[in-house]
This record gives C-alpha cells, sequence and structure tokens, in this order.
C-alpha cells in the first residue's frame, strides 16, 4: 500500500478503526484495479477494432477478386458460346456450390444444438437453491 504505517501505531488503533481502514484501503485497491481493467480493455478494444477493419478491407478486396475471377470464366466460356449462356453456366455453377456450403452449414448447425447456455443455466440453480439452504438454516 501506498501508505506505510508504523506497526506501533497499528497496535494503538481500536479494531474498528483498524477495519474501517482496511475496507477503505480495500476499496481503493478494488477501483484502481477497475480503472487498470477499463484501460487495459479501451486499449485492446481500439487494436481489435483496427483488426477487424483490415479483414473487412480484406474481405472487399477478396470479393473484388472473386468477381474478377467470374468475368474470366465467363469469357473463357464465351469463347465457344454466346456470352449469356457462359454467364447462365458460371451462375448456375456458383449457385450449386452456395446450396452445398448452405446445406452443410445447417447440418453443423442443428448438430451443435441449443445456443442457451444449459450448463450455465444448471449451476446458477444450483448456487440459488444452495444459497437457499444457507439462509434457512442459518441463525435466526
Amino acid at each position: 500500500m501506498a501508505d506505510h504505517v508504523d506497526e506501533a501505531v497499528l497496535r494503538e488503533q481500536p479494531l474498528g478503526e483498524l477495519v474501517k481502514e482496511l475496507a477503505s484501503q480495500t476499496s481503493t485497491l478494488v477501483r484502481q484495479e477497475l480503472d487498470l481493467a477499463k484501460a487495459e480493455m479501451t486499449q485492446k478494444g481500439k487494436q481489435a477494432g483496427a483488426a477487424g477493419a483490415m479483414f473487412g478491407a480484406a474481405g472487399v478486396v477478396a470479393l473484388l477478386a472473386l468477381i474478377a475471377l467470374t468475368l474470366m470464366f465467363i469469357a473463357a466460356l464465351a469463347t465457344g458460346m454466346h456470352v449469356w449462356l457462359a454467364a447462365l453456366i458460371v451462375t448456375v455453377a456458383y449457385l450449386l456450390v452456395a446450396g452445398a456450403l448452405a446445406l452443410t452449414g445447417r447440418a453443423r448447425l442443428r448438430r451443435a444444438g441449443s445456443p442457451v447456455p444449459e450448463e450455465t443455466i444448471e449451476t446458477v440453480k444450483e448456487d440459488v437453491r444452495w444459497a437457499k439452504t444457507l439462509r434457512q438454516s442459518g441463525p435466526r
């Protein structure tokens, strides 16, 4: 602690004063720790935000690359057929891939089960039951 108190002075203080001082110092320590945690989380949040923006930009560039690749597929097919038919073939191919991905995702989501944290809910219920039994069995 910042305030160093002589042991002899502590021995002279009444117990109530010592408890009051301990509570005050504990409160100050907790407040300082919370301030430190808040500052650290703010800094980490800024870093995570910048990283998220970079991932977003990467997604946009990847989408542009996919569009360019799509145009290349259409142009390659169009050398032997009408452009509209080449575009239709590429579109159907993409729809088939999208459908397969959607079906696979739906199956995995069903296997994952309910998003409700069931174990946590059960332990909280147990804690409540435990607290009630303590309250009922305690001195009156």
